[in-house]
């Protein structure tokens, strides 16, 4: 008996295990004219998984469900495949990135995905945090394969088609690139991996999202809203029998006016002489007398009373020992400072002539003390040490000086890396 799989011929977990056959030359046939929801509720499917759920493997030896299972299962029947490492370590490795991508992507990408089409009830903070957690994971991939080409070894693993497997869902339907393009090393990765041959004779051509789903409600929930007005009509009969209090209404307007966005704090403070975008001009657009010019000029436009300056300094930097692990961890930590683009402008310098290299940084703010938003929000915040520029002292106005013009060496050291937040 061949090996049959029941699922449809676009069902990306049915993928894992027709890939890893064509690296292991093992014939596995899909079911002909597999309809979902159809199909896999028939006596003779829910025999072989009796929750109905697919892909499902027909075997000699009886049927096998859960899609990485099932790849195992396909790829093991190959003797020493290289698709399963070849030692312990690696063997564990692949293990490894295969759970990751099930229980780190996968699942994040259901608990975000799935809300938005009505198949689960969708919940504002939950698919924030669904986000970020997934951001957290593609962060976590992105800089393990920004030095290697593979998850596992120096060639195609079974933990590599699983993970391609599972990231291609997310392109397909959830992420555009404005949102993948923040992660470039899984760029390279994901689209090499989908254009491998036996990967494309699978997959066919995979095209990425243009944009992520709108939140559809489901069709019981609008029920359920449009029937309730019924349910509190004798509620509403009873102010009519008071006429004479009309005032209740406009207070009830009043209170509910402001669900717009409320307005950020910082929004609120007193104007300042010092106007951000004019800054962030000048220092893009200064190309030499960068002292007598930006810095000067910078001096000029700052007002201390509107904004104010800060010195950060990374708290662990003896993990920072190679060079290009540092550099994204900043990259990332200004990624996650979009939210403050409005309200700030900062350096930072990745300094040093030997590993642990430092990370330190030179941040304006708007307002006397550290947005309270940015605390809140950006989590890489609390990695660092914080202190308040003292202006009056000359050493430590030099010191922002040199941060603003990227000055080489700086502080005895070799600058390594220097990014611009603005």
């Amino acid at each position: 008996m061949a090996l049959v799989l029941h699922a449809g011929k676009t069902n990306k977990n049915g993928y894992k295990s027709l890939i890893a056959a064509e690296y292991s030359g093992v014939k596995v046939e899909l079911v002909p004219e597999f309809e979902m929801g159809v199909s896999n509720k028939t006596p003779e499917f829910l025999k072989m998984n009796p929750i109905g759920k697919v892909p499902v493997l027909e075997t000699p030896e009886g049927p096998i469900f859960e899609s990485n299972a099932i790849a195992r299962y396909v790829t093991r029947l190959k003797a020493d495949n290289p698709l399963c490492g070849s030692s312990p370590i690696d063997r564990a490795r692949i293990e490894q990135w295969i759970d990751f991508s099930s229980l780190e992507i996968g699942a994040n990408i259901a608990f975000w995905y799935l809300p938005r089409i009505g198949r689960a009830v969708y919940i504002a903070p939950a698919e924030e945090a669904a986000i970020s957690a997934l951001k957290r994971a593609l962060g976590a991939l992105n800089t393990h394969l920004a030095s290697n080409t593979f998850l596992v070894g120096h060639s195609v693993t079974l933990a590599d088609i699983t993970m391609t497997c599972t990231l291609s869902i997310g392109y397909t339907i959830l992420m555009p690139k404005s949102f993948t393009s923040e992660f470039p090393h899984l760029e390279r990765y994901f689209w090499t991996m989908v254009n491998q041959p036996n990967f494309k004779k699978v997959m066919g051509d995979v095209k990425q999202t243009d944009a992520t789903p709108p939140v559809v409600k489901k069709p019981a929930q609008q029920k359920e809203a449009a029937a309730k007005p019924k349910k509190d009509e004798p509620k509403k009969k009873e102010p009519k029998r008071e006429p004479a209090k009309p005032k209740p209404e406009p207070a009830d307007d009043e209170e509910e006016a402001p669900k717009p966005k409320p307005k950020n704090p910082l929004d609120l403070l007193p104007p300042s002489k010092m106007v951000l975008d004019d800054w962030k001009r000048l220092y893009s657009n200064t190309k030499s007398n960068f002292r007598e010019v930006a810095i000067k000029g910078f001096w000029d436009m700052y007002d201390p009373e509107g904004y104010s300056l800060w010195f950060c300094n990374y708290k662990y930097n003896e993990e920072n020992t190679v060079t290009f692990v540092t550099m994204n961890k900043v990259g990332g930590f200004l990624q996650r400072m979009d939210l403050a683009r409005k309200y700030a402008f900062g350096k930072m310098l990745v300094t040093g002539d030997n590993p642990p290299y430092r990370v330190q940084g030179l941040w304006l703010f708007r307002g006397p003390e550290i947005p309270q938003f940015v605390m809140d929000e950006c989590y890489d915040m609390e990695l660092y040490d914080w202190k308040k520029v003292d202006i009056s002292d000359e050493a430590q106005k030099e010191r922002v000086n040199q941060m603003i013009e990227d000055a080489e060496p700086f502080e005895g050291e070799t600058l390594v890396d220097a990014k611009c937040f603005k």
